[in-house]
């Protein structure tokens, strides 16, 4: 599993990985697919994928099997992505393995980040890393995210020279799409089997359930799993309603100095503001002797 290792060894942080380039997808015109998955559990990363190989070949590759991950086995998908893995002079594959933590982060900060926008512009970094590496790419193959005219026009106004096709779907309409939604599936599954939390000196239960909020398991593991003062380790998406509403209930609360605007200042306090104000009272105070020693001076001409 050498293609998570990155990953694995800070979860904290999403990062990139993919297979190698098939040579023929650079000298023909080639179609791909994506899609994603995780979206939709509260533990864990969220997985881009893409496959990607010759349209002249796509019969052959149609032909291996391909179908939604959703239902297939855990046995079925395994063997179908060492198919994709043992066929790297036809089929390339590449992900985008989104943190947890950068899930939420973005989810949290001032201008909300959302989970569309953030599945919307990892699609395009997928495109544009394939291209990078000099794939002809002719063709993509999108299962949807919202509504799927304007996530095409989105992706179509991007990449005006390839043909793009979203769809509701996708993943069963499109064997390529398929194979990227295995390709996504069994890397996200194999990250949570070999999770290393960060957390030093955290005994944490391993018995998490399906990782979906609805999940007894899962809900029962965020309850014990929670510490009052720290929150939540990095497997969790704590920006999920589900995790808001323990840490509301079961966490200290914290109350910052300038939440209350209606106290009085302390007498002597200074304004923060009065940081920012030039200093006109000291002007004439002497520089360090570290700059008259070697004649420094202040450039008041950048020409």
């Amino acid at each position: 599993m050498e293609y998570i290792q990155t990953f694995i060894s800070d979860t904290r942080r999403s990062c990139s990985t993919q297979s190698s380039t098939p040579a023929i997808t650079t000298t023909e015109e080639c179609f791909m697919g994506i899609d994603e998955a995780g979206r939709g559990p509260v533990l864990g990363p969220m997985v881009y994928a893409t496959c990607f190989g010759p349209i002249s070949r796509k019969n052959e590759i149609e032909r291996q099997g391909f179908a939604d991950s959703k239902q297939l086995s855990e046995k079925q998908r395994d063997a179908l992505f060492g198919c994709i893995c043992s066929s790297s002079d036809l089929l390339g594959w590449k992900a985008e393995i989104l943190s947890p933590n950068d899930i939420s982060n973005g989810m949290l900060q001032r201008t909300k980040y959302s989970l569309n926008a953030l599945s919307h512009d990892t699609a395009k970094k997928l495109i544009r890393r394939v291209l990078d590496d000099g794939v002809l790419l002719s063709e993509v193959y999108v299962d949807t995210v919202g509504d799927p005219a304007k996530y095409q026009a989105l992706l179509q106004d991007t990449f005006p020279h390839v043909k793009v096709t979203v769809s509701k779907k996708a993943d069963s309409l499109f064997p390529i799409v398929s194979a990227a939604s295995i390709c996504a599936k069994v890397i996200r599954d194999a990250t949570l089997k070999k999770w290393r939390f960060v957390e030093r000196g955290v005994e944490i239960s391993a018995d998490v359930g399906s990782g979906y909020p609805a999940d007894p398991t899962t809900k029962r593991w965020l309850q014990e799993s929670l510490d009052p003062l720290f929150g939540y380790p990095s497997l969790v998406r704590f920006s999920w309603a589900t995790c808001t509403s323990i840490l509301d209930n079961k966490a200290y609360a914290v109350k910052w100095p300038d939440d209350d605007d209606s106290q009085p200042m302390a007498a002597g306090c200074a304004k923060i503001s009065q940081y920012f104000k030039q200093n006109t009272a000291d002007s004439s105070r002497k520089r360090h002797r570290f700059f008259e020693e070697r004649g420094l001076t202040i450039p008041s001409d950048f020409s």
